[in-house]
């Protein structure tokens, strides 16, 4: 399967779009054909459900899309919407990476949970605070529709108070950590982030603990801690979210896979996808493929 990766810099609509960092447009059939097939975008993309249902396929997981709900979908995820129904009404969201990333992620929400990404797939809100974030979202689409250079950093400020306000609904009267006392949950942070980094090339509990300054035994008691699961089943997991990416959604090899992900050959591919999930390469790759036939 040959899966696109959409450029928020080519969605243009209106000549004001070259020189912004977002985009609003209804949530309508013909306005997102190209989300019916897998695909993957170089941008974060929302999806506010006013009216009707819609299926939002993330990975290997289906959601239900209705009225009240928003869905977060990160740059670089894998997904497509499929069944929609006649009623579907609502607003489509795209903003670029470095919008949330730089502003965002690496300042207010470093201090909430690291999977931020599975949390804000889907979001289902109360009426009064579904009505909240569709406000600002208005205000948003105000923006895009008649931008200013003022108005485009409103715009960016919008952005990111609706975000701050979607996650602070999710997480309640949670309130941000202290370093002082939250130390752990930002070394499990620090320790995610590595990973998504050298996954590909470093895949031992020292290297990761080296780098953080802490005993592997530190490590996998943070990471038991705030994943459930210990230090080198994190590192094997994110290997194997990208096998299972590159089986399904590239046109590689198994032996180009191999070599792309670090392993010395095939086989020793083929017995790391067994050792863990107890088949073959080719057996993932046909059961991922009904998953994701549409």
């Amino acid at each position: 399967m040959n899966l696109s990766r959409l450029e928020i810099k080519k969605n243009i609509t209106k000549t004001e779009d070259r020189n912004l960092s977002f985009r609003v447009f209804d949530l309508k059939l013909e306005q997102i054909e190209e989300y019916l097939k897998p695909h993957k975008k170089d941008h974060f993309c929302i999806f506010i459900i006013e009216e009707g249902t819609i299926q939002l396929h993330i990975e290997e997981k289906k959601t239900l899309l209705k009225a009240g709900k928003i869905a977060v979908i990160f740059p670089d995820q894998v997904h497509f919407l499929s069944d929609s129904s006649t009623d579907l009404s609502g607003k489509v969201i795209l903003f670029e990476e470095v919008l949330f990333c730089s502003d965002i992620l690496k300042n207010e929400l470093s201090a909430y949970n690291v999977n931020l990404s599975k949390i804000l797939n889907c979001v289902l809100l109360s009426q009064q605070e579904f009505q909240k974030s569709r406000s600002i979202a208005s205000e948003i689409e105000a923006v895009y529709k008649n931008p200013s250079l003022i108005k485009k950093e409103q715009g960016r400020f919008y952005i990111k108070i609706f975000l701050l306000g979607l996650i602070e609904s999710v997480h309640g009267l949670q309130p941000l950590l202290h370093p002082e006392t939250d130390a752990d949950k930002l070394l499990f942070i620090q320790f995610k982030k590595l990973l998504n980094e050298h996954y590909k090339s470093e895949r031992t509990v020292a290297y990761y603990a080296g780098k953080l300054a802490v005993s592997t035994k530190k490590l996998n008691a943070v990471t038991k801690k705030h994943c459930n699961e210990t230090a080198i089943h994190a590192i094997h997991n994110r290997i194997l979210t990208e096998i299972k990416r590159q089986l399904l959604f590239s046109e590689h090899s198994h032996k180009e896979i191999a070599f792309d992900l670090g392993f010395s050959s095939p086989s020793a591919l083929n017995k790391f996808v067994r050792s863990k999930l107890k088949e073959t390469p080719t057996e993932l790759q046909h059961e991922l493929a009904q998953i994701y036939t549409v």
